[in-house]
């Protein structure tokens, strides 16, 4: 898959975003788009990231998750999985917003959107991972509810780069 930025020239900061759930194969290139580009900005891309990124209906949508796509000027701009795991268990992974398009919110309208997602699948529970280098990343969580844990509370499998972990009941 091919990685691809966009200008911050091209892009309107009045036009409004919308979220819509993956379909395409376009949609599925864009999801690994974004998180490609925001990960080896800062990481490495793990076997764990490739796995989820080149398979995310098999990771993903067929145990019951949904990944979700924010869309401004007829351009994917930014992305979030919902990963479910066992009943009223699910996970926040992946999210991503493309640098021409930070600062706008649409990080926050991606989490807040998978958080009422996950309400609407019967979510009780929610897990994250982040790292403390994305400071502005932890910041976001934890206003919308997210608390930290202990490492020893995580229950899913870990990456290198993942050093908060967090959880919020819905």
């Amino acid at each position: 898959m091919t990685t691809h930025t966009t200008r911050s020239a091209e892009l309107n900061p009045a036009e409004a975003v919308t979220i819509a759930p993956m379909k395409t194969a376009a949609d599925a290139q864009a999801f690994y788009d974004l998180n490609a580009e925001w990960i080896t900005a800062h990481f490495e891309l793990e076997p764990n990231d490739l796995e989820l990124l080149n398979n995310p209906h098999r990771v993903v949508m067929d145990p019951g998750g949904q990944i979700y796509l924010a869309h401004t000027g007829g351009r994917t701009v930014g992305c979030v999985a919902l990963m479910a795991y066992e009943p009223g268990t699910y996970k926040i992974a992946k999210m991503a917003v493309t640098p021409a398009c930070r600062g706008r919110g649409i990080g926050r309208q991606l989490l807040v959107h998978a958080i009422e997602e996950a309400r609407l699948m019967g979510a009780r529970t929610l897990f994250l991972a982040s790292s403390s280098t994305l400071v502005p990343a932890i910041r976001l969580y934890e206003t919308v509810g997210f608390q930290c844990l202990n490492s020893n509370e995580w229950p899913f499998m870990r990456f290198a780069r993942a050093n908060v972990f967090m959880r919020m009941d819905v």
